[in-house]
């Protein structure tokens, strides 16, 4: 269940990325109280992974979802460039976390 936690947080963390970006620095509500709500959520759900998790694997995992996550919307949503050299950093961001799932034991 941590596990799955960790993964809802992740996405949470792309979702008030992606507010955090359209609130255009604060000075749009709506998009702020997003970014806001959704935050408060990330922490929330990994905390409550981290009860199960070890501390290094839960906050590297979480922040990798939010990285890899964000580099995709950004690209699909966006338009923001694909090339090789950033395809192939986000994909050792993804294959560091399968290591570190792997690796956890849990």
């Amino acid at each position: 269940m941590s596990w799955i936690l960790l993964f809802i947080a992740g996405l949470l963390e792309v979702a008030w990325a992606t507010g955090l970006k359209a609130s255009e620095g604060f000075t749009r509500v709506g998009w702020s109280a997003f970014t806001v709500v959704t935050a408060l959520g990330s922490f929330w759900l990994l905390a409550m992974a981290m009860r199960e998790l070890p501390l290094g694997t839960a906050y590297a995992v979480w922040t990798g979802i939010g990285a890899v996550g964000a580099f995709i919307f950004g690209i699909v949503m966006m338009g923001e460039a694909v090339t090789l050299a950033r395809v192939g950093s986000a994909a050792l961001i993804v294959v560091g976390l399968i290591g570190l799932k792997l690796s956890s034991g849990h």
